[in-house]
């Protein structure tokens, strides 16, 4: 069973399972984007049900079938969304976790769920000083002052205290700056502010492709373009995620999920700058960045290489060239 399974992610980690065998469930109320018709929409190895997980009824009912489940389900985007949706988010993603957790705890003793596998994120680090930062250093940082980081940190800990008081057997993934292709324009009646406008609820990479795309002598850059992130492919990701499944080393861990890789925003600006205007001089402007525009997101990727043989291979330059055709296309569908 995967959770959020018409996400951006969800879509990547329901695509893994099925060309690895899996019969998949896929839960999504289809809050996000509306409805989506994916690749493998139409798998015979694949339900789908358009419903909200906090139905505990329903949710019992589908996971109750289930060997694993993948709980991905949150009110999820990029640093617009942490600010303009910052109580939302805190409050639907701890109503969300905590009937899924119910959930699994119950399946897990009386029926066949083997193990959950919880999708936290990189901003449980939002605060850390530590670089790079490994899985056993969010014990000794300072915790995240965003409402989404916090929030995500809440999710780890449902999951550690599910196994302690319950014995329910988790693993824990921590994706890292999710590139890849599905991604548009969340769905929303709440009247935005200009900056969140203009970053169309999308993280950074669909940003500056969107921006370089417009045809401006320039674009503008969030902050001093100094922040360093680890642009992490979701094909990667999503194997990643498989692993934690049935690995034996997975039980009852976590694991940070990413490339190796750093880079700045203005090198991937430029980047990007150079694959769609190659013949024009890269230029940009900064403007003030968003409160929680965190400066370094460094993450250690050794133990995830170590315990599960997992590595994200693709790189930037990969990505880029496949995720930028695909912008392009669907900018032309008025997507974004």
């Amino acid at each position: 069973l995967v959770t959020g399974s018409e996400g951006f992610i969800g879509g990547y980690i329901v695509k893994e399972l099925l060309d690895e065998g899996y019969f998949v469930y896929g839960v999504d109320n289809l809050s996000k984007y509306g409805e989506i018709i994916r690749k493998h929409s139409d798998n015979k190895n694949y339900q789908f049900f358009n419903e909200n997980v906090k139905n505990k009824k329903f949710l019992k009912e589908v996971m109750f079938d289930c060997d694993y489940l993948i709980a991905g389900a949150a009110m999820i985007g990029g640093i617009s969304y942490f600010h303009e949706f910052e109580y939302d988010l805190l409050s639907e993603n701890e109503k969300i976790i905590s009937t899924t957790t119910d959930v699994a705890i119950d399946c897990y003793q009386n029926s066949n769920l083997k193990r959950a596998v919880f999708l936290s994120s990189s901003m449980v680090f939002e605060s850390s000083d530590v670089f790079p930062t490994k899985e056993d250093d969010l014990f000794n940082i300072p915790p995240p002052i965003s409402s989404y980081g916090f929030q995500k940190l809440a999710v780890e800990y449902f999951a550690r205290s599910a196994y302690s008081q319950y014995g329910l057997e988790f693993s824990i993934a921590r994706p890292f700056n999710c590139v890849g292709i599905g991604e548009v324009k969340t769905k929303t009646n709440k009247k935005l502010t200009e900056s969140s406008s203009k970053l169309a609820l999308s993280h950074v990479v669909p940003d500056l492709i969107l921006k370089t795309l417009e045809g401006n002598d320039s674009i503008e850059i969030l902050g001093s373009g100094n922040q360093i992130r680890h642009y992490t492919y979701g094909e990667d990701l999503a194997k990643g995620i498989r692993l934690l499944l049935d690995h034996p080393a997975a039980a009852n861990n976590d694991f940070n999920l990413s490339t190796s890789q750093s880079t700045t925003v203005i090198e991937l600006a430029e980047i990007i700058w150079r694959k769609i205007r190659k013949d024009e001089e890269f230029k940009y402007s900064s403007v003030d960045p968003f409160e929680f525009d965190v400066q370094k997101r460094i993450p250690s990727t050794e133990k995830a290489k170590k315990v599960l043989g997992f590595e994200a291979e693709t790189t930037l330059e990969e990505m880029l060239d496949i995720v930028i055709p695909w912008i392009v296309k669907a900018k032309d569908k008025n997507l974004f």
